[in-house]
C-alpha cells in the first residue's frame, strides 16, 4: 500500500498507529503531482469529430445558399413582370426587345403615354451579376423574361437551370 502526500506535509507515523499497521507507515512518500489536461490523442479525436461534422453539415448549408439565389432570381423576375404589365397598361404594348427593360426606367423616344419610372431603383441584375434577358414578342408568353442561372448558359439543371417567367 502506497500513501501519497505532498512534499512538506508528511504525516507523523504516530498518527497512523491507530489506523494502519506500522509496516505500511514506512511506505509514506511524496508522489508527483500532475496537472490535468488533454492528451494529444484526445485532441486529435475531437478534431476528427469536428471535421466529420463539418463535412456533413457544410454541403447541406451551401446547397441552401444556392437555393436562395434561385428564389431571389424568381422574385426579381416576378417584380419585373409586374412592372412590365404596368408599362403595358399605360403605353398599350410591352417594350420591344430593342427597348428592353430599360424602358421601365427611362421613357422611350416618341412615347407620350409613358408614366414611369416603373421601378423604384435601378434595373436589377440576377443574383450571379448578369442582366436579365427580355424578348418581346416572346416564344413562351406575351414576353419572355429569364436568367440563364448560375452557369450563365442556356439549359442546365439545379442551380444552373434557367429561371423564367413561364
Amino acid at each position: 500500500m502506497l500513501i501519497c502526500t505532498l512534499p512538506g506535509s508528511f504525516p507523523e507515523k504516530s498518527k497512523f498507529k491507530d489506523h494502519l499497521n506500522m509496516k505500511y507507515a514506512s511506505n509514506i512518500r511524496p508522489c508527483m503531482v500532475y496537472e490535468r489536461g488533454f492528451t494529444l490523442l484526445e485532441l486529435l479525436v475531437v478534431m476528427v469529430i469536428i471535421g466529420l461534422l463539418a463535412a456533413y453539415v457544410g454541403p447541406k448549408y451551401f446547397s441552401q445558399v444556392g437555393k436562395s439565389e434561385v428564389k431571389m432570381a424568381q422574385a426579381q423576375i416576378d417584380s419585373l413582370e409586374k412592372a412590365l404589365h404596368q408599362y403595358r397598361l399605360d403605353v398599350g404594348t410591352y417594350p420591344t426587345t430593342e427597348q428592353g427593360l430599360n424602358a421601365l426606367l427611362t421613357a422611350p423616344a416618341n412615347e407620350p403615354r409613358w408614366q414611369g419610372p416603373y421601378l423604384s431603383k435601378r434595373l436589377p441584375a440576377d443574383p450571379w451579376g448578369r442582366p436579365y434577358q427580355y424578348k418581346y414578342p416572346g416564344a413562351q408568353n406575351d414576353f419572355d423574361l429569364f436568367s440563364f442561372g448560375k452557369d450563365g448558359q442556356p439549359g442546365g439543371s439545379g442551380e444552373d437551370a434557367d429561371i423564367t417567367n413561364w
